[in-house]
């Protein structure tokens, strides 16, 4: 394309930003170009993207004079938030209403918006089968971002609201892997009794945002949910046994005893949990496998992802 359009990417060195950076450069002949929106052009992360090809410009969601610049002359932006860096869904908002504010002023023609469900409209507040956290909130990185939806349609934004989910990078990253029990055995550890749980490989989200793009118009305005495969605790488990040639049994804990481990925010993370349990149907149905294979025809399921990254995975 002689004249190929914008696309702004918040987050780009992140887990879902990348990976639309990442497609958008795997396809030269497309429509579009990258501009990787980060915090620090100067990071070896920016610094390698810049290397591929594409635009780097900073930008910070608490200075929303700083996003109206970095949307300025692009057609479409991902935007997405970065919670777990500051856990206060205040701030969470804060910058979503930021994003829609300057998407709206720099008057792009397509929004992908990296959202989650408000939880409270399946287990409002009031219900005690779920503790509140924080006063207002059940599912505090959830809740702030659905609530936050609004922002992009009283703005008048053409969005399409990406319902993503559970990353399997989390075995990886965030300490959910296989980890030593007291007999000495790996286990996995989820409160999930024997539901399903959705994940996905986190660089198939933003391959995923490159096909909403692609399709432009017919997907503003709609919601679409993501997943690479809906797999049980005792089905992971037998996967990551086969991949990484070490036993690893499914260990069932309560919501209780999850948010007993005390890390930082164990309790929104069980809550996540819980929801993800008590409200599976309604959490699965929105996520089709099939649907998102069509997006993404190259989608990994969670042997695929383990054949190429069950390597990093500490145990």
């Amino acid at each position: 394309m002689s004249n190929p359009k914008i696309i702004a990417v918040i987050g780009a060195t992140g887990a879902q930003g990348r990976g639309l950076v990442e497609a958008i450069l795997s396809d030269p002949h497309g429509a579009f170009r990258a501009r990787a929106i980060t915090r620090d052009a100067n990071s070896e992360a920016a610094k390698a993207l810049k290397a591929q090809g594409a635009e780097v410009v900073e930008a910070n969601l608490d200075d929303p004079h700083s996003i109206r610049r970095a949307f300025e002359g692009a057609y479409g932006a991902f935007c997405v938030t970065f919670y777990w860096a500051h856990m206060s869904p205040v701030k969470e908002i804060t910058h979503i209403q930021n994003m829609a504010q300057a998407a709206a002023e720099a008057g792009l023609e397509h929004v992908v918006w990296s959202t989650l469900e408000d939880t409270r409209k399946w287990i409002p507040l009031s219900d005690d089968r779920m503790p509140t956290l924080m006063g207002h909130f059940k599912v505090p990185h959830f809740d702030a971002k659905g609530e936050a939806d609004r922002f992009f349609v009283n703005a008048g934004v053409p969005t399409t609201f990406l319902l993503a989910t559970f990353y399997w990078d989390n075995f990886i990253h965030l300490g959910m892997g296989p980890q030593k029990t007291e007999d000495g055995a790996l286990a996995i550890t989820f409160p999930m009794g024997q539901e399903k749980l959705a994940g996905i490989a986190a660089e198939d989200i933003g391959k995923c945002a490159y096909s909403l793009f692609q399709g432009g118009q017919q997907y503003v305005g709609k919601f679409v949910g993501i997943a690479g495969e809906h797999c049980s605790g005792d089905e992971m488990a037998q996967q990551l046994t086969q991949a990484l040639g070490q036993t690893v049994r499914y260990q069932a804990v309560s919501p209780e005893q999850y948010r007993g481990f005390g890390f930082p925010g164990a309790d929104d993370v069980a809550n996540m949990f819980q929801f993800y349990r008590d409200f599976s149907q309604v959490f699965l149905a929105s996520r089709d496998v099939e649907v998102t294979r069509g997006l993404n025809p190259h989608l990994l399921t969670f042997s695929k992802w383990l054949q190429k990254h069950g390597g990093q995975i500490p145990v």
